[in-house]
């Protein structure tokens, strides 16, 4: 059954779903968002506002760091603790890329400043309608403009560990504060009024 969840079978349709496809390396920050697993879960696992992510990439052969960052995420993916709302995406590749944009509802990216030099896997998400959730870095820092997406902001600290902390921290509350009320939040003809404009700037 584990095999199932980490490929992402058992995904559920209506769930608000986020993505993170690209190259596995330390800068890149793929293993952010589990930095606080018990807040995490929470947001995952809410009843009636539920979360999954889904990942896909592949790490460099030489690159032992990146290597160890998908090991990790895919041993998430298996935790029970996440209730099947992780999954990871085997194979990755340009037609998997192709599916995977076009079912995601927001594109995280959270690479360590000033180390991003594009972020091609985030334009091609903007390119089929698809919010971004991202460090301002990269495309993504000239490209935010305030209503077609999320910028993620901790501030600048003195080393590594305090930065991923407080990137962290800004991650969980947009998508607490933000990200996932305009997706839920509905009118009287269960449209997400909040919702449909930032996607329609994306």
């Amino acid at each position: 059954a584990g095999r199932v969840l980490a490929a992402g079978t058992l995904l559920d349709p209506n769930a608000l779903t986020i993505g993170f496809a690209r190259r596995f390396t330390e800068y890149k920050r793929p293993e952010l968002i589990f930095t606080d697993p018990a807040r995490l879960g929470r947001l995952l696992n809410a009843p009636k506002r539920p979360v999954q992510l889904v990942f896909a990439g592949k790490a460099h052969p030489a690159d032992d760091g990146g290597k160890h960052h998908l090991q990790h995420v895919y041993q998430r993916a298996l935790d029970a603790a996440f209730a099947g709302r992780v999954a990871f995406v085997d194979d990755y590749d340009l037609h998997v890329a192709h599916f995977l944009v076009q079912g995601c509802d927001v594109w995280l990216n959270n690479p360590r400043k000033p180390l991003e030099a594009s972020g091609t896997s985030g334009m091609k998400a903007a390119l089929n309608g698809v919010p971004h959730l991202s460090i301002g870095d990269g495309w993504w820092a000239e490209g935010y403009s305030g209503d077609n997406g999320w910028l993620i902001d901790g501030g600048e600290h003195p080393d590594r560990a305090a930065t991923d902390a407080a990137d962290a921290d800004a991650l969980y509350t947009l998508l607490e504060r933000d990200v996932v009320p305009a997706f839920y939040d509905r009118d009287s003809d269960d449209l997400p009024r909040r919702w449909l404009p930032i996607v329609r700037q994306a």
